[in-house]
């Protein structure tokens, strides 16, 4: 069947991106979740994943044009018995007819003025890599290098020569712009909870006492799979309100802020976090990072969030009051784990002390179901040997 392959949502800030490489050419096998294109956001480089089995047939748009969301970027002929696929459970977005009106696919889009660059321009993997990093946008390398293939030495030259701070004034602005839309149309509330860390600290020191440092875990994966198992066990905090109506999400795929090189923050989701066990998460926790620091993401981890964990302890802050990121329902904020006076069975003593926080949606859940929420989580950080 012939379909169309658009230029999905990757998130409720996003309105479009320009897209840099095509990793698929005409007459190529595509695979469910195989990169086709990648893509250049504020967040940096992501690679746009296929929702279907079949070929590819046309491109579309050409490499350096900046296009909308929704916009059509290629055609596939999707295998019989497949079908054009809408953005993962959860995604802000792009449902089969409701997309904006494009051009006629038998032309490619043409950039509109000062949007979209020659596709002449050429960079080797990591120039491309260090211009995310030093902030260097990539129209800007245009002539770099006299029509040839750019390299690091002309990005840092270029970068050298530009004003500081244009790509995290830019990130910045976007992060404002979402938290201003979620203050204004989200009614939130706020509850935290001090949950004693010990048992699943001490749990920790053993497990990897008994481990090489590449299979150790971090006491922040325990936290993660305990939030994503709560999630997953009590409704209105896993899935997306859109149309009206809160849309529950069946997996879990928990949103984890990380920090950006030079400022800022993404939130990619580690995709059924609640199926997963430790050692699993811990890998895959570490291959995100690696990938966000690099400055080079895909496209189902920025779209399939469900609900969000976001974590200032290792800046040394004990509690945080987090926005949440719409369209999800809720987010969940960990603070520094401290050693806290604590009582137990009627004795003064010393605990390792965890501050949680929720932001929920009134809409959807009111503090009771929160305070439910919050206490499934302590209960499972308890019980750190059955996560």
């Amino acid at each position: 069947m012939d379909t169309e392959f658009v230029l999905p949502s990757l998130g409720a800030d996003m309105e479009g991106a320009t897209l840099t490489q095509w990793l698929k050419q005409p007459g190529d096998r595509v695979r469910r979740g195989e990169p086709l294109a990648t893509v250049e956001t504020t967040k940096g480089l992501i690679d746009i994943e296929s929702y279907d089995d079949g070929q590819m047939l046309e491109h579309l748009v050409p490499p350096g044009t900046h296009v909308p969301v929704g916009r059509p970027l290629a055609r596939l002929d999707v295998d019989p018995g497949a079908h054009a696929a809408p953005a993962p459970p959860g995604a802000p977005g792009i449902a089969p007819g409701a997309l904006p009106p494009a051009p006629a696919a038998s032309a490619p889009v043409a950039p509109a003025p000062g949007e979209g660059r020659s596709s002449r321009t050429r960079m080797s993997p990591a120039a491309r890599r260090r211009a995310h990093e030093l902030g260097v946008p990539l129209e800007s390398l245009e002539h770099a290098a006299a029509g040839g293939i750019v390299h690091i030495a002309e990005v840092e030259k270029l970068a050298a020569r530009a004003p500081a701070g244009d790509a995290r004034t830019a990130m910045r602005a976007t992060i404002g712009a979402t938290m201003a839309r979620s203050k204004r149309e989200i009614p939130h509330y706020y509850l935290g909870h001090r949950v004693d860390f010990t048992p699943a600290r001490e749990w920790v020191s053993r497990y990897n006492a008994e481990r090489t440092v590449k299979d150790q875990l971090l006491e922040g994966v325990l936290i993660v799979k305990a939030v994503a198992l709560a999630a997953a066990r009590l409704e209105g905090f896993n899935g997306t309100f859109q149309d009206g109506q809160f849309h529950p999400s069946a997996a879990v795929h928990l949103g984890t802020a990380i920090a950006i090189r030079g400022g800022g923050l993404v939130a990619p989701a580690l995709l059924d976090a609640h199926q997963k066990d430790l050692p699993t998460l811990m890998r895959e926790f570490s291959a995100l990072v690696a990938r966000v620091r690099a400055g080079h993401l895909r496209s189902g981890e920025f779209s399939a969030a469900t609900l969000t964990l976001t974590s200032l302890g290792t800046e040394g802050v004990d509690i945080l009051y987090p926005i949440i990121n719409p369209p999800q329902v809720a987010i969940v904020g960990a603070g520094e784990v401290r050693d806290h006076p604590w009582v137990e069975n009627g004795q003064l003593t010393v605990r390792a002390v965890l501050t949680l926080t929720l932001a929920a949606d009134h809409r959807v859940t009111d503090g009771r179901s929160g305070a439910r929420f919050l206490r499934a989580v302590a209960d499972l950080l308890a019980h750190p040997q059955s996560l």
